[in-house]
């Protein structure tokens, strides 16, 4: 990310879910907020998506609740998304610097870019870009 480029640093969350109705029965009840569906291009078979609210001009960040094959929920099983210029460089940096690289730089659509990487401890995090 250049300098001249002033942004918060986490763009985008995700939490994975088994049981999609019951999580956003849950969250809805809670946070007393209304899902909105999420189609992506090349969305795996089986993947479902629920997006929380966003308001374009308010303060935070928004992000969705995720059914995916393969990916269940509980313990650390919420990925935040890090802003970056291309993630593809953040993604060999991480890499180079005891990390690991989980999904290389793949398209989502309008949307842009992601990565997934972990961290020296195990975490896995996003990196998004609009390149």
């Amino acid at each position: 990310m250049s300098e001249s480029t002033i942004q918060n640093p986490v763009g985008w969350f995700e939490i994975y879910v088994n049981d999609m109705q019951r999580a956003k029965t849950f969250y809805e009840a809670v946070l007393g907020t209304q899902f909105s569906k999420l189609e992506a291009p090349g969305q795996p078979p089986g993947m479902e998506m629920w997006a929380f609210p966003m308001q374009q001009n308010a303060m935070g960040v928004t992000g969705a609740l995720v059914k995916m094959p393969g990916l269940e929920a509980g313990g650390h099983n919420v990925i935040v998304y890090f802003m970056c210029t291309d993630c593809a460089v953040e993604a060999a940096k991480a890499a180079k610097s005891g990390g690991g690289l989980v999904k290389e730089k793949m398209s989502i659509g309008p949307y842009g870019f992601i990565a997934l990487v972990t961290d020296t401890e195990g975490n896995m995090i996003g990196l998004h870009s609009m390149q």
